[in-house]
């Protein structure tokens, strides 16, 4: 199965670079240098296409001349909007599509929507992973699911049974023979598969000889097949004795990779991460294929970090984590680079701004099909680019009067001259004009040293300075929210009064069902801002359901104003669209929402208001639903909720499926709605900024007095729930995020 779905990304994904001339014996695998990189994302096509004979216009580019450079043991963020190819760029290096990495290396991928992860190199190489329990099967625990990733047990472990059956029979000598070759035949087979693959990448002298490395190995394949066919008549004595010791050696091996020691101390790891990433201990033995999407991706993120590892990518690791298991991972990550021996290259895509900022040293932009590099967090990036396009801007505003000054005293000198004959005056004009032509541009290099034309300026230029380039503003994302409708009398939008829930009692049990919640009290009014936060399982989706009134509570009484129009974001609508696409191959986000609509809206009006959420022309009209990317089906959900001009949004995990841009977007729409907000997450930052009313340190100074006036009416609320009861966090989202640091540090201690 994994053959075909690497098959499958060689012949979607085509890459080329430029390749290292030299041959490099021991290199280190923790790191990549890849110069001239280009990817590009086709339709399809017969695997062992090559790149070269594609054209651009048949495929989407994701990289066009680009380097990408990872140092050993340092953590990574790599950020870029929704659907610019980051998944395809990490899928690429882990399966090692890109020519120049070594097959040696070991890389482990968490794929964002993958329902396993990727160790290389076994899960790279295809057959290798054949062995390895999926979460289909039917009987494989989460610990063994773990275990096995890390070590490959179940591998070894159906080796050891061949062999052993075979050396341990005295029916027939000539079976351990038999069983050593069959071993011997299927790892050659995995290696055959790599060594294929290296040989369809690469080009020019090297790939000639990856060619003559592999036909050489065929023939051995070959060889291996036709002993494989021997009978045992064609056996003489010396080979047979010879190989019944190799056996029985190879068995010793074998067993002690799996000595319970080993697989003690593995299982123990196993068990910290899982606790870490929020297991109950009873979990630990249930059937992988009976856990949920979430519990499945957690499974496979604690096998992706227990693997050992060169290279660990993680595609949206904090997808599904409360912030008990973000923090907890925080913490893993840096542990992992400051105490490890060899710490592995880290790259993570993720929108959580603050695991971003916390875990990573350096930051990836990708952008404009190209990579770019900053040392720092976010913050300092985004604070370094204004401060650059600000002195770019200065200089550039200083030269150009500087250029008017000087081309007005040539003109002088010119006129004077030629009144004169003044050689000297016209001498002088020539020398301002050539210095105007060809002198004037960037006066400083990029590391603030005095510009040099050699250093600086690599290739050929008809001028001695680089141009002042200001950089271009990133297109900004577009969330616009259509103002909320007033009230025609005022009260409270949702009231819960002593509430209190728990589920029906089974009359088959004799267990009485517990409480939920309980004494809950909550009021919403018009513009309020109130964050719900808590853990996994607090019962926060429950709250959800009594006030959207999907739920009846056991106890209490839950009210709504009666002209009240709630729009709810279920943290499921983006499965539940792209079940829906699969469901209707030709829906697109117009027919759905002229669907949604029924005749309420126009389609000029529908147009519009998807256009003001980021779904504009053709987007929304000739992309199915199914082609769409998360980020998007976000923006078609919301529009889903906002043409019936809510007053209230409760937002469930609205942040999962987005980039760190959409979300800073989006949370600055919501700060500014005039409609009241809910919102249940675990991305602080979205707390902090919609409900705790942040703002940004960077932006705009200006504000109108109105729009302050309104921000002092808004009523601003945390609560945590917790145990089933709920209270207001003083602090905010800090206080939660400080006591859960208490309970990671206690995590990591044991």
């Amino acid at each position: 199965m994994a053959t075909s779905n690497v098959e499958e990304s060689a012949a979607t994904i085509l890459v080329s670079c430029k390749q290292t001339r030299f041959h490099i014996e021991s290199p280190n695998y923790q790191e990549l240098d890849i110069e001239g990189l280009n990817i590009t994302v086709t339709s399809g096509g017969k695997p062992g296409a090559k790149a070269k004979g594609k054209s651009k216009a048949e495929g989407l580019e994701i990289l066009s001349s680009a380097t990408l450079r990872l140092k050993a043991g340092t953590s990574y963020a790599l950020i870029g909007r929704n659907g610019t190819g980051k998944s395809t760029i990490l899928k690429a290096v882990a399966e090692k599509l890109i020519p120049g990495i070594p097959l040696k290396t070991r890389i482990s991928l968490l794929q964002q929507t993958s329902s396993r992860p990727v160790n290389s190199p076994e899960d790279t190489t295809g057959p290798a992973n054949s062995s390895m329990p999926s979460n289909s099967a039917g009987d494989i625990s989460v610990l063994e699911a773990v275990v096995d990733r890390a070590t490959a047990k179940n591998e070894i472990q159906n080796e050891i049974n061949i062999l052993s059956a075979a050396v341990d029979s005295s029916v027939n000598a000539y079976a351990p023979l038999r069983a050593l070759r069959h071993v011997q035949h299927e790892r050659m087979k995995k290696e055959l598969f790599e060594l294929d693959k290296d040989a369809r990448l690469r080009s020019g002298t090297r790939g000639m000889a990856a060619r003559k490395a592999l036909l050489a190995f065929e023939k051995k394949i070959a060889e291996s097949a036709d002993r494989i066919a021997q009978t045992d008549e064609e056996i003489d004595d010396a080979t047979l004795k010879e190989e019944t010791q190799a056996a029985a050696d190879l068995l010793l091996e074998l067993q002690s990779q799996l000595e319970p020691n080993k697989l003690a101390e593995v299982e123990t790891k196993a068990r910290s991460i899982l606790a870490g990433l929020g297991f109950p201990a009873s979990n630990l033995v249930k059937p992988v294929s009976s856990l949920s999407g979430g519990w499945k991706m957690r499974t496979n993120l604690a096998g992706v970090l227990l693997s050992p590892a060169d290279i660990l990518i993680l595609d949206e690791p904090t997808n599904f984590l409360d912030l008990l298991g973000i923090i907890w991972l925080q913490r893993f990550l840096i542990n992992l680079r400051e105490t490890g021996p060899d710490p592995p290259t880290v790259v993570i895509v993720s929108h959580d701004r603050d695991f971003i900022n916390t875990v990573c040293q350096e930051l990836i932009i990708l952008r404009d099909q190209t990579l770019t590099y900053f040392r720092g967090d976010l913050i300092s990036y985004d604070t370094s680019v204004r401060e650059k396009k600000l002195y770019l801007g200065r200089m550039r505003d200083a030269q150009e009067k500087q250029k008017a000054h000087i081309q007005q005293t040539i003109q002088q000198n010119i006129k004077q001259g030629k009144a004169a004959g003044d050689e000297n005056k016209l001498r002088q004009a020539k020398s301002r004009q050539k210095k105007l032509d060809d002198r004037m541009g960037m006066e400083r290099s990029a590391k603030g040293g005095r510009f040099k034309l050699n250093r600086d300026l690599a290739g050929f230029h008809l001028t001695a300075r680089a141009e002042i380039d200001i950089p271009a503003d990133e297109k900004a994302v577009s969330i616009l929210l259509p103002a909320a409708p007033d009230l025609r009398f005022p009260g409270p939008l949702v009231s819960l009064e002593k509430v209190a829930f728990k589920y029906a009692s089974s009359k088959k049990s004799a267990v009485t069902a517990p409480t939920v919640l309980e004494e809950i009290d909550l009021t919403i009014h018009a513009g309020d801002r109130v964050g719900v936060v808590g853990l996994n399982g607090c019962g926060k989706s429950t709250l959800i359901k009594l006030i959207t009134e999907t739920t009846k509570p056991t106890k209490g009484t839950v009210s709504r104003h009666p002209r009240l129009r709630l729009g709810y974001y279920s943290q499921h609508a983006v499965e539940e669209l792209q079940a829906l696409g699969y469901s209707e191959p030709d829906l697109t986000a117009l027919t759905l929402l002229t669907r949604d609509v029924d005749g309420t809206l126009n389609e000029g009006e529908i147009r519009g208001l998807l256009g003001s959420l980021g779904l504009p022309g053709r987007t929304a009209s000739d992309i199915p639903v199914t082609k769409l990317s998360g980020g998007q089906l976000v923006r078609l959900a919301l529009a889903m909720l906002l043409w019936r001009e809510p007053q209230l949004l409760v937002l469930d995990e609205i942040t999962t499926h987005l980039d760190f841009h959409t979300v800073t977007a989006l949370a600055d729409a919501l700060s500014y709605w005039n409609g009241a907000v809910l919102v249940v997450s675990h991305d602080r930052f979205m707390i902090r900024r919609v409900v705790e009313g942040e703002k940004d340190d960077v932006g705009s100074e200006d504000e109108d007095d109105e729009t302050d006036e309104e921000e002092e009416l808004r009523r601003r609320t945390v609560f945590l729930l917790k145990g089933g009861k709920m209270k207001v966090l003083d602090n905010g989202v800090k206080a939660f995020e400080e006591s859960l640091e208490k309970r990671v540090s206690k995590l990591l201690a044991a």
